[in-house]
């Protein structure tokens, strides 16, 4: 089978610190729940319970407001003890629920009720999606019925993409997630095939991977004997998952083939894996699938964690720190956010958290750019970094090269082979967006 990819850039990237993907283990419980009302792209869900009231597991705490927010709810029993709030990486502030753990399970450790969903309309299953605050966990958290409702709007033909591009060796958690919950995978694939009015999914899979992507293929057929299915074997050179390259690259396949795609709607493993449990068994998102590791962390190891969970306490569950690390961040080294304590939560969009020595970073000062044009190279999109970055900092935006700045969508594969460590990703992006750019 035909390899696809997109013609110019990137990196091949690895990273022997990461977890090993042979499974996963369950975190400890955590006795004290830190459950941000802010784990979704706008603004906070309105609380709902306050300090002194006793939650249930599964128990809706925050109502989400609007476009942009979801649904929250308690991950674990227990008492609200108090509210807190911090500032985040990127300057937002955020506010939390606190947990004091207390009373029995109403779902851990049980026999799940299961609900048939074939037959519903596609509004009935938009409205179990929003009501159990199912987000893009793979992503920044746009909540998935928002995204419904968008594509309600348009008449072309759209198909689903299912990603299962491993171009990242920090995507280890979602690897694990589909080895070991396959099932609920495909299903929440054919759930939202049904619920977006979508004509067919593709499995987008790293080449790497065919033996996985033939059991999705496997999987959905049986679940769903009548939907049109296509397997795509795509690069695993970095960053072919983001949504631009893979697009480019479903193109060609699409041309080979005589298809017509239409627009595409992309969805994650771990998204579809909270769809099937939010439709089929009325749960909303309880836990996750992390990768923890970085070379400060003794046994890096993909772990099940309850969200609201302390990143100290999964370090600690690691074995802790070998040394102090020089960066303890969230996602993967390529995109990562710096934590601001150890007290920040796991929430949904959480899929990574690292902790690496100076050695690993390569050291840590900055120096001047030596002109080697390597950012020139691996740059996905074909612009010039060190032009850009030149630009912002003399505060001289203007001529060719800056007009097509905004086609940067802040991969980072030129920090990555930057030998003198000039932050060029971050500042365009921060330059262009403010942040990072909503393409991930």
């Amino acid at each position: 089978m035909k390899i696809y990819s997109f013609p110019q850039g990137g990196i091949s990237f690895d990273d022997t610190t990461v977890p090993p993907r042979d499974s996963s283990v369950i975190a400890f419980l955590p006795g004290l729940s830190v459950i941000p009302l802010v784990q979704h792209t706008g603004c906070r869900a309105y609380p709902v319970v306050s300090v002194g009231d006793f939650v249930r597991e599964g128990m809706l705490i925050g109502r989400g407001q609007g476009a942009g927010s979801a649904n929250v709810h308690a991950t674990v029993p227990g008492r609200v003890v108090r509210m807190v709030s911090w500032k985040m990486g990127d300057n937002h502030i955020n506010d939390a629920l606190v947990i004091r753990m207390a009373g029995a399970f109403e779902r851990l450790g049980k026999r799940e009720e299961v609900f048939p969903w074939q037959g519903r309309s596609p509004f009935e299953l938009q409205q179990l999606i929003s009501e159990y605050g199912i987000v893009e966990m793979e992503g920044v958290g746009r909540p998935v019925s928002d995204t419904f409702t968008a594509l309600r709007s348009r008449k072309e033909p759209y198909t689903l993409v299912l990603r299962c591009v491993f171009d990242d060796p920090w995507l280890a958690a979602d690897y694990v997630l589909c080895r070991e919950r396959i099932k609920a995978v495909v299903e929440g694939c054919v759930i939202t095939a049904s619920a977006a009015r979508a004509s067919r999914i593709v499995f987008a899979v790293s080449y790497k991977e065919k033996e996985l992507g033939a059991q999705l293929l496997d999987e959905a057929e049986a679940v769903s004997p009548g939907l049109s299915l296509s397997l795509a074997l795509v690069s695993s050179r970095y960053p072919q998952r983001n949504r631009r390259e893979l697009t480019y690259t479903l193109g060609l396949y699409e041309k080979r083939d005589g298809l017509d795609f239409g627009s595409l709607l992309f969805l994650g493993p771990a998204t579809a894996a909270a769809i099937h449990d939010a439709v089929k068994l009325r749960k909303p998102i309880l836990d996750r699938y992390v990768a923890v590791g970085g070379s400060a962390v003794k046994t890096p190891q993909v772990m099940k964690v309850r969200i609201g969970t302390r990143i100290g306490e999964v370090f600690a569950e690691c074995g802790g720190f070998i040394d102090t690390p020089q960066r303890i961040a969230t996602g993967s080294p390529l995109r990562g956010r710096a934590v601001a304590d150890l007290d920040e939560p796991i929430v949904k969009t959480t899929y990574g958290v690292f902790a690496i020595l100076e050695k690993q970073m390569g050291g840590t000062a900055v120096r001047n750019c030596i002109g080697c044009g390597e950012c020139r190279v691996v740059c996905p999109v074909g612009l010039d970094p060190k032009v850009l970055f030149k630009s912002i900092h003399t505060k001289q935006k203007e001529g060719a090269a800056w007009e097509r700045a905004g086609e940067c969508h802040g991969c980072g594969c030129c920090e990555v082979v930057c030998p003198s460590r000039l932050p060029l990703s971050t500042t365009i992006v921060n330059s262009i967006y403010g942040g990072n750019p909503d393409v991930p």
